[in-house]
C-alpha cells in the first residue's frame, strides 16, 4: 500500500473508532491474527478488525447489555469477569490480547496483566495517564480528586479504583521482566516520548513475555 493509501487508512481508522489508542490498536495487530478482547465493550473494535483484517475475534465483556450488542454486530463476545483470570483458555491461544482503557478498572491488574501474557503472544496495554499535568494541577489547586477529560468522574462514581501513570507502568514491566516492544503516549495531536509521564493522557503499550 502507497504512503497516501496509509494515510487515508488511518485516517478511517480514527474516524470509525473515534479514539486515539483505537487507531494505534489496529495498526499493531496483523492481518489474519488471533485476538482476544478484555472488556471489549459493545465490539466496536473487534468488528472493525474483523472486517478490515480478517482476524479471528473473541471478546469478554462484564456488561451483558453491551455483549448482546456486542453479538448484534457479529462479535463473538461472552459474559465473563476478567479479574476472575482466563482460565477457559490454554497458554498462546491467541496473538494479541487487547487491554484498552480496563486496567485501572480492574480489582486485581496484575493479575489481569499477568494472564493476558499467558494466553497471547503480544498484550496490547492502553490506559489514562493520571501523570498528566491537568491531573496535577487539578489537584493542587483545588485539593480535591481531579475531574479531567480522561477521568471525568466525581470519586464517588467513578469506575477506577486503581489509578497509574507512564512511570508506574514501565516500572511494573521492568520488575516483571516484561518486554516493551512498543510504547506510543498521545494527548490531542501530542504523540511523542519527550516528557510523557506529564503531556500523555493515554498511554499505550505492546508487550510480551
Amino acid at each position: 500500500m502507497s504512503d497516501s493509501g496509509d494515510t487515508r487508512r488511518r485516517g478511517f481508522v480514527r474516524e470509525i473508532l473515534g479514539r486515539s489508542d483505537y487507531a494505534i490498536i489496529s495498526e499493531w495487530i496483523e492481518p489474519g491474527s488471533r485476538v482476544l478482547d478484555l472488556g471489549c465493550g459493545d465490539g466496536e473494535l473487534l468488528a472493525w478488525l474483523a472486517e478490515n483484517k480478517a482476524v479471528e475475534a473473541r471478546g469478554i465483556e462484564i456488561d451483558a447489555r453491551k455483549v448482546q450488542r456486542a453479538i448484534a454486530r457479529g462479535v463473538s463476545v461472552y459474559h465473563g469477569d476478567i479479574d476472575q483470570g482466563l482460565t477457559d483458555y490454554p497458554d498462546g491461544s491467541f496473538d494479541y490480547v487487547i487491554l484498552s482503557q480496563t486496567l485501572q478498572e480492574t480489582r486485581r491488574p496484575l493479575h489481569v496483566l499477568r494472564e493476558m501474557l499467558r494466553v497471547g503472544r503480544h498484550a496490547i496495554v492502553a490506559f489514562p495517564n493520571y501523570g498528566h499535568w491537568s491531573v496535577r494541577l487539578s489537584l493542587l489547586l483545588r485539593g480535591r480528586a481531579p475531574v479531567t477529560r480522561c477521568f471525568p468522574y466525581q470519586w464517588y462514581d467513578s469506575p477506577n479504583i486503581h489509578f497509574l501513570t507512564v512511570k508506574d507502568f514501565q516500572t511494573l514491566a521492568r520488575e516483571q521482566g516484561w518486554t516493551v516492544e512498543r510504547e506510543i503516549f498521545l494527548s490531542g495531536r501530542y504523540s511523542g516520548r519527550l516528557l510523557a509521564n506529564l503531556l500523555a493522557e493515554v498511554a499505550v503499550f505492546l508487550l510480551r513475555r
